[in-house]
């Protein structure tokens, strides 16, 4: 039986659902185009904050005295992509070893593999964002701590989980977007609490621990699955 003969098309016999791997290449491919074209302008960006409001001169500062007071990057283009490089490679191996080290405690303790990915990996892996969050935060930096969040979901939703289905295709196991139906709705409802908490620009104590309601409801689930 496929991976993912429990997804919603299957399940419902639809006409589609013979063909999962192909619309998720379709998928993977469309979501690819969305985020190149919104990360190459935001590389390539470059204007100084607040230099688009006020007029060429306004301020009395020579024209591109702006530019002058930028500070210089320390390291240079080519040192910053061989350092990412080596950086997502070391990444790849301790990801390998932390899976391989995670499958007998999985089986000891009779864990789901749901709850292993959703829960303990999921913790593990965004350590780094999650306590660049915290600390933001604690420092009254709140935009900047919802922004370190939310940017690391969406790299893996928008770009690496499509671009790993891609890559897949050429490997024995073979990635999809197919989901059960449970987990379709726990994403769906994820991201309108999410749009709804953070797109007003305000924040509450209670919306936090209602995100964290969330969290603990849908690790439960995955709990019995």
């Amino acid at each position: 039986m496929p991976p993912y003969s429990r997804s919603a098309p299957l399940a419902s016999h639809d006409p589609a659902s013979h063909h999962v791997a192909a619309i998720s290449a379709v998928g993977a491919v469309c979501l690819l185009v969305v985020y190149m074209t919104w990360v190459v302008p935001y590389l390539r960006s470059d204007t100084v904050p607040g230099a688009e409001i006020a007029p060429r001169g306004a301020s009395g500062v020579p024209a591109g005295a702006a530019e002058a007071r930028r500070p210089a990057p320390r390291l240079s283009l080519h040192t910053t992509v061989g350092l990412l490089i080596v950086a997502g490679t070391a990444s790849a191996f301790v990801s390998d070893w932390f899976i391989n080290a995670l499958g007998p405690a999985i089986e000891v303790l009779h864990i789901s593999q749901a709850f292993a990915g959703i829960v303990i990996i999921a913790i593990a892996g965004n350590a780094a964002e999650n306590t660049a969050g915290v600390v933001l935060a604690h420092k009254g930096k709140y935009d900047l701590a919802v922004s370190v969040v939310k940017n690391s979901v969406a790299q893996i939703a928008a770009f690496l989980f499509p671009l790993l289905v891609l890559v897949s295709f050429a490997l024995a196991t073979t990635l999809t977007f197919a989901l059960a139906p449970v987990y379709i709705g726990a994403l769906v409802l994820t991201a309108l609490a999410l749009w709804q908490i953070t797109g007003d620009g305000e924040a509450a104590a209670f919306e936090g621990w209602a995100l964290i309601a969330l969290y603990v409801i849908v690790a439960a689930l995955t709990l019995y699955e």
